[in-house]
């Protein structure tokens, strides 16, 4: 069998000093000390037989993953499937008690959160993820990958790998910043899955998407 190693990595922290849900919206860069993460991942990984490195087209991801690409001499890939979830509240402050969840036109969106009624839904992120994943599988054969993604994807895909149900507490997300879900294969067949925190741990509850 040939083994193929997949790290789905979530960018590192992002200047955003508004405090809105950014989304999908373009121009919203890593922070300074995003930056730092993106080379702490770069060489945590320096000695991986890492030989491509795929992100989404926002750019937190981009910068997030060129570090690592330009460690390993390789050219960047893009994958749209590897982007940010869709929501509605995008571009407005939605922490409790705060912003768009106080208005009442805006409660429609919060009646299933199963789905979830206010973004795209989570079936629909796992099975683009799982696109993407053996998209990156294919081009690493026998080597490992690292997509640059973000947070509720990684961890939607890495549930929906687990078998566990899709709707979950946000608080409770094992996806920190810079953080490294690495799926291994033998030959097609996920074998296991690892966790890492090459730049530490932070709170899902305040770091935002």
């Amino acid at each position: 069998m040939t083994q193929t190693i997949v790290h789905l990595l979530r960018h590192g922290e992002v200047h955003n000093p508004t405090g809105i849900l950014y989304g999908r919206l373009p121009g919203f860069r890593l922070s300074d000390t995003g930056r730092r993460q993106a080379i702490t991942v770069a060489e945590y990984l320096g000695d991986n037989d890492i030989t491509h490195v795929v992100a989404s087209p926002l750019q937190r991801a981009q910068e997030t993953a060129t570090p690592i690409a330009a460690s390993h001499r390789l050219e960047l890939a893009t994958d749209d499937r590897l982007i940010e979830s869709e929501n509605v509240f995008e571009g407005q402050k939605v922490s409790v008690g705060d912003g768009a969840l106080r208005s009442m036109r805006n409660w429609p969106h919060l009646r299933n959160p199963f789905t979830p009624s206010w973004g795209e839904p989570y079936l629909k992120i796992a099975h683009r993820m799982l696109g993407a994943v053996h998209r990156a599988r294919e081009a690493a054969t026998g080597h490992e990958a690292v997509c640059v993604s973000h947070q509720l994807p990684v961890w939607t895909v890495r549930r929906y790998l687990e078998g566990k149900r899709l709707w979950h507490d946000p608080r409770r997300r094992q996806c920190s910043l810079a953080s490294l879900t690495s799926l291994v294969f033998e030959d097609e067949q996920l074998v296991g899955i690892r966790y890492a925190e090459p730049a530490g741990v932070s709170d899902p509850k305040t770091t935002g998407a």
